[in-house]
């Protein structure tokens, strides 16, 4: 019993790694609010952090595995969803003559990507491949510290003994430490209308919380369920162990 106790802790709590992702940089652990067995997502944030995605990051990243009504999960009411993926475009038909036309975006859509294939995207950016920010977060060690990390890592030049290529930047968290792609972020690009600060800092702390929730939408629900199931498990192994006592009691052992 004590073995299953562990086994669905393990399962539902999930921490994020913390490993460092840059090689030799140790990262910066932010204490995010979603942390812990009974760690939440920051509506707040969130809120933030699609706006410095949607204003910032959408110009390479496409995110293929979210759809504009997932918005809702950040708060967002179902006319401000609609009014979000109205401001974009998307192909759709044939129509009655069997031809394609463009059209405003609904809810049920995909976030629109950047670019039409990624073979555009390469050529878009010297020949990287900017990658998909669905689940991001899943796919390096470090999680949203990784991602914190990078975005605030950029220095303005190499050590000395290093040298960069055309279009390679110098981050001290990317592993190698050579990056094709500019420093995103800066003071004051995007404007908070919640009063947060301005930062670079808290632009990437707002934009790491939103890319953890995309990666992992349904974290939330996971540890309400387990701390369920761990309370039931402590009484059903409570209740077994009285009735073994009571069944037990009268027999020499």
């Amino acid at each position: 019993m004590i073995k299953t106790l562990l086994f669905v802790a393990v399962l539902f709590v999930a921490p994020v790694a913390h490993a460092a992702g840059g090689g030799d940089k140790k990262l910066p652990n932010k204490n995010w609010s979603f942390e812990g067995p009974f760690g939440e997502y920051d509506r707040g944030a969130l809120q933030r952090g699609f706006q410095v995605y949607s204003q910032v990051c959408s110009a390479c990243h496409a995110m293929k595995h979210l759809s504009y009504r997932n918005l809702s999960a950040l708060g967002y009411s179902p006319e401000e969803v609609k009014a979000i993926a109205a401001q974009y475009t998307v192909m759709d038909g044939p129509d009655g003559e069997g031809e394609m036309f463009e059209r405003a975006a609904k809810p049920s859509d995909k976030f629109k990507s950047p670019f039409e294939n990624d073979n555009a995207a390469k050529y878009a950016n010297n020949g990287a491949l900017p990658p998909d920010l669905s689940l991001i977060t899943k796919a390096r060690v470090g999680g949203a510290d990784y991602i914190y990390a990078l975005l605030t890592g950029y220095e303005d030049h190499a050590p000395e003994g290093e040298e960069l290529g055309d279009g390679q930047y110098w981050n001290k968290y990317m592993p190698g430490h050579k990056i094709a792609m500019a420093a995103p972020l800066s003071d004051d690009v995007v404007a908070y209308e919640d009063g947060s600060p301005t930062t670079t800092s808290q632009y990437s702390q707002d934009v790491s919380h939103f890319l953890t929730w995309a990666a992992e939408p349904e974290m939330e629900v996971r540890k309400q369920t387990g701390i369920k199931v761990l309370l039931f498990l402590f009484v059903f192994a409570v209740i077994m162990y009285r009735v073994k006592k009571k069944i037990w009691k009268n027999v020499k052992h």
